[in-house]
């Protein structure tokens, strides 16, 4: 039985597991084999030339079955029964390889697939409707989103479309830090900056741990513009909470409308402030309490953090009586388990983060939420160039180049395209000029090239009274060139390759497999052209093309960059 929440290679791979499995059972069913069967492995070969898909079950059985690998792999392929199933043959190579090749139907069922599935091809219900959410950026408010920000968007923004095409249930969700310690900081350099305005920057010293950013001059003399000096002689509490009211929504409605810039469009924007106002930050401690976690030293309240994983015991309460960043973290993603109910909780984090992992897995087990459902993606630093040279940033001088700046100066799809060209957990190196190129070493315009190519291809042939029409089974069977195989096959992974992003949290494959699908495209437009004499071969590669451009478009959807029809 084929499970239908997989695509056409994910498929045959199940297939040829179970294929494999029932052969080795017969044999040891007719004693031809004595053992155990073994666990194996079943892929796609790096060279298809000898076999469609392989297996190394008579390597992995030679310790059971206590018999040379060889001797093995005649033995299953003794009781292996092909008939019915998308494979023709197999075949025996090296010391007990088994190399399978699939049907001529196999390739034109991949067309048929995509031609009956159109805008859902790739889509699968792989992961059955899981309550998922993606938390990622979650920047400050108390200053712009930098380029780490613009990473984890584009990162954590492709993952959650990867997870919702493999049928994931996904939330996208912004955590707005408007409480605690950076708030107090914003509102310290605010009002220092503030005063400034009025009796110069000699006569008010600004904190050395305070925001440097130019973005805060620029918010304290907005409110002057608007209210003049009204804050100069009142209390300093009064001056910071209304310089806070008035330049903290600012700052968060200019990253909503930064991010949407970005293509970036959240589900849900979680203030941390509601965890105070709905007591969920006292019930944490309360529980904890309760749960005989907690002690008191010096005046604050402990968690005993080295019973659930940790290096060291964490602060909760401080001896002032305000509750710690990570209590508030805690109640956050208690709140994300326990009282919304989400399966799997994924958040896209700096790397500078990592001490900050276990403790917080730890931590949802110490309160009755289970710890390995949390998973953290650590993402790495991104540098960026321009001719040849490192552009030099600085975010504590407030020099940092932002994201505003970014897309200014760069498309936003080459931006979100080569955010997401290399894992997470690996540095970016991010050349500005080559995002900007218009050639074919620019990734981005590379691919969108190929589905251009397909659009002028079909409008061309309509200009000479050439339709596209639908092909028969028979008509597709005529695509035997290798160029013609090798685009098939590429096709035929898509859905896998975005359960496999899903599974990894690695939207890095939907870049790598663009650039795959678009190689294969721009090579098969050189060695197969579509206007030939053959009418049903001609209409046969056109419908190809068509399915190139279908898997292009979808994957180009998913991760939000455009699909340019005349380049």
């Amino acid at each position: 039985m084929l499970d239908q929440n997989l695509g056409p290679v994910g498929q045959a791979l199940l297939e040829l597991r179970n294929i494999i499995t029932t052969a080795l059972e017969s044999a040891v069913e007719t004693g031809e084999l004595a053992g155990e069967v073994p666990a194996f492995i079943v892929e796609i070969p790096a060279d298809t030339s000898h076999g469609d898909f392989a297996s190394n079950a008579a390597m992995a059985g030679a310790k059971s079955f206590r018999k040379p690998p060889r001797a093995i792999a005649e033995a299953i392929v003794n009781n292996i029964i092909l008939e019915n199933t998308v494979f023709s043959k197999v075949e025996i190579a090296g010391p007990g390889f088994l190399n399978f090749f699939v049907t001529e139907e196999w390739f034109v069922n991949v067309l048929n697939r995509v031609s009956q599935e159109g805008d859902r091809y790739g889509r699968t219900s792989f992961g059955c409707l899981q309550k998922v959410m993606v938390e990622f950026v979650s920047a400050n408010p108390t200053g712009p989103m930098h380029i780490g920000n613009a990473r984890g968007g584009a990162i954590g923004d492709s993952l959650a479309s990867a997870l919702d095409w493999a049928g994931y249930d996904v939330t996208r969700e912004f955590y707005v830090n408007d409480a605690g310690n950076q708030i107090e900081k914003f509102a310290k350099s605010l009002d220092v900056r503030y005063l400034q305005q009025f009796k110069g920057e000699d006569a008010v010293e600004f904190p050395e741990d305070g925001y440097h950013g130019a973005d805060i001059t620029e918010s304290a003399k907005e409110y002057i513009a608007v209210h003049g000096d009204k804050l100069l002689n009142v209390e300093e509490k009064v001056r910071r909470d209304a310089l806070v009211e008035y330049a903290l929504p600012r700052n968060i409605q200019a990253m909503r409308d930064g991010l949407a810039r970005y293509r970036i469009n959240f589900d849900c924007w979680f203030h941390e402030s509601a965890l105070y106002d709905s007591g969920a930050i006292k019930e944490i401690v309360e529980i904890l309490k309760t749960r005989g976690l907690t002690y008191e030293k010096e005046g604050a309240v402990w968690y005993k953090a080295t019973e659930f994983g940790s290096e060291k015991d964490e602060v909760l309460i401080r001896a002032n009586g305000n509750p710690t960043y990570f209590t508030a973290d805690i109640a956050y993603h208690k709140n994300k388990f326990v009282d919304r109910g989400y399966s799997k909780c994924i958040n896209i984090w700096g790397a500078d983060h990592h001490g900050h992992v276990a403790r917080l897995k730890g931590a949802m087990n110490a309160v009755g939420a289970d710890g390995d459902k949390l998973d953290i993606v650590l993402m790495q630093l991104v540098r960026l160039t321009r001719g040849g040279e490192m552009v030099r940033m600085s975010k504590r001088t407030g020099n940092a180049i932002t994201l505003t700046n970014l897309l200014d100066d760069v498309p936003i799809d080459a931006a979100r395209f080569f955010f997401n060209m290399r894992e997470a957990g690996s540095t970016l190196d991010f050349d500005l000029d080559l995002a900007v190129e218009e050639s074919s070493q620019n990734p981005v315009y590379y691919i969108q090239y190929a589905y251009a190519r397909v659009c002028s291809i079909v409008k061309n042939l309509a200009a000479e009274g050439i339709q596209p029409r639908e092909c028969s089974n028979a008509e597709w069977s005529l695509l035997v060139d290798p160029a013609e195989r090798e685009l098939v096959r590429a096709i035929s992974m898509f859905p896998e390759e975005i359960i496999i992003a899903a599974r990894q949290y690695d939207p890095a494959r939907l870049t790598h497999f663009a650039i795959d699908i678009a190689t294969k495209y721009h090579r098969f437009y050189n060695n197969c052209h579509c206007k030939v004499e053959d009418e049903k071969l001609m209409q046969a590669r056109i419908s190809l093309c068509l399915a190139t451009k279908q898997v292009i478009k979808n994957l180009l959807t998913m991760l939000k960059i455009d699909c340019p029809e005349t380049m």
